[in-house]
């Protein structure tokens, strides 16, 4: 089977090419590469004109005065320029709605032209969509990444490109993708729960995790627990960082020498690395009910990943409360209390890394994963 993988978050479509190519499938990713995360792509379709250093200040000026999106503007015509090679494939596949990172009218037209010239279009939900963001704004989860702003209407501005996603012209961009697909997965509880019901959805398939290429670590024997809290300014809000912080302030008190936090921000991906590989306990994001890439990447090293783990998740896949990830939750008593219990049990901190990555292995495998969607993808083809 030809395949064309379009966009990439988080390394999620690298990691099914790597899990269809081992099983002797054609695949072609065409992506930006996620900004400084610099992932692997066979053609890369991102600015390259208004995001260097000389231009892209001056780009961030005129959308301020002007409100036009030179980035926005030069994405659309590099994917208009390379639609001549992406023909003639067996299923096409969308990583969200807003992929090409454009204008919506121009999602609309380039999307248009991808269709006419390839048998089947797919499109995931991962990341943030209509579907999604209307889900939490009507706040039907429990809680979502849009509680802070529910709670503080001040962080408004924070929140502009996410509210963006349910203006009328991104519903319009929505709606022709919903109308004119082959269908809809999505990838986690967080995008699978909202979608129940909709038209034209498929199911969830989860995120494949490439274990092959990532080493399980024991969690350390040594009296000291290392805690990681990698914070990245722009998601500091909606990943509820806040929390994890004022429980971090908490657990260094009480522990003192027994415990080494490391606490950084906005680190270059490399540096990043070497602190989160050296951890024993892992604080990812609050307001989430499963998991994403950051948090199963580090199940699949042993981490203990402080996460999205919530009642829904747990009988999904039938598992058993603090077995495999925490759940983090929006209260600062209860993540002191988790932290603790783990600090003072070793033999805890052992199981729940061994059996996190013996749950990455057995639900998010991505050659397992790579055989679900070829599998959905014939199923539903044109």
């Amino acid at each position: 089977m030809r395949i064309l993988l379009v966009g990439e978050y988080s390394r999620l479509h690298n990691s099914l090419k790597e899990g269809l190519k081992s099983l002797n499938h054609e695949v072609t990713l065409v992506g930006d590469k996620d900004g400084f995360k610099n992932y692997d792509v066979d053609i890369p379709i991102g600015s390259k004109i208004f995001n260097n250093t000389f231009w892209h200040p001056i780009s961030k000026l005129v959308n301020k005065l002007t409100g036009i999106n030179l980035i926005a503007l030069e994405n659309a015509i590099r994917f208009y320029k390379i639609l001549p090679k992406l023909k003639g494939y067996d299923s096409v596949q969308l990583i969200n709605e807003g992929g090409l990172k454009t204008y919506p009218k121009f999602e609309i037209f380039l999307t248009k032209k991808l269709m006419q010239q390839n048998k089947s279009v797919f499109l995931l939900s991962c990341g943030i969509d209509y579907i999604s963001v209307k889900f939490a704004q009507d706040k039907k989860f429990r809680y979502s990444i849009l509680t802070p702003l529910h709670d503080d209407n001040t962080h408004q501005a924070y929140y502009k490109h996410i509210l963006n996603k349910l203006k009328p012209k991104h519903q319009k961009l929505h709606k022709f993708l919903y109308n004119n697909v082959n269908g809809i997965i999505a990838t986690d509880l967080d995008y699978h729960i909202p979608h129940i019901g909709v038209h034209n959805y498929l199911g969830m398939i989860p995120n494949p995790i490439n274990c092959d290429k990532i080493a399980y670590t024991e969690p350390s024997h040594q009296d000291t627990v290392t805690i990681f809290h990698g914070v990245n300014k722009t998601g500091y809000i909606k990943k509820g960082n806040i929390f994890f912080d004022k429980a971090l302030h908490i657990i260094k008190e009480k522990y003192n020498d027994r415990v080494q936090i490391i606490r950084t921000e906005n680190i270059p991906y490399d540096t990043y690395m070497k602190f989160y590989i050296s951890c024993d306990i892992l604080l990812d994001q609050v307001y989430a009910y499963d998991q994403g890439y950051n948090a199963l990447e580090a199940m699949a090293r042993g981490k203990i990943v402080f996460t999205g783990a919530e009642q829904e998740w747990l009988e999904y896949y039938n598992i058993n409360k603090d077995t495999i990830a925490i759940n983090a939750l929006p209260d600062v008593d209860y993540l002191v209390k988790k932290l603790s219990w783990l600090i003072e049990n070793p033999d805890i901190r052992k199981n729940i890394s061994s059996n996190a990555r013996s749950f990455i292995e057995k639900e998010h495998h991505y050659i397992q994963i790579a055989k679900s969607y070829t599998e959905l993808w014939n199923a539903h083809k044109s």
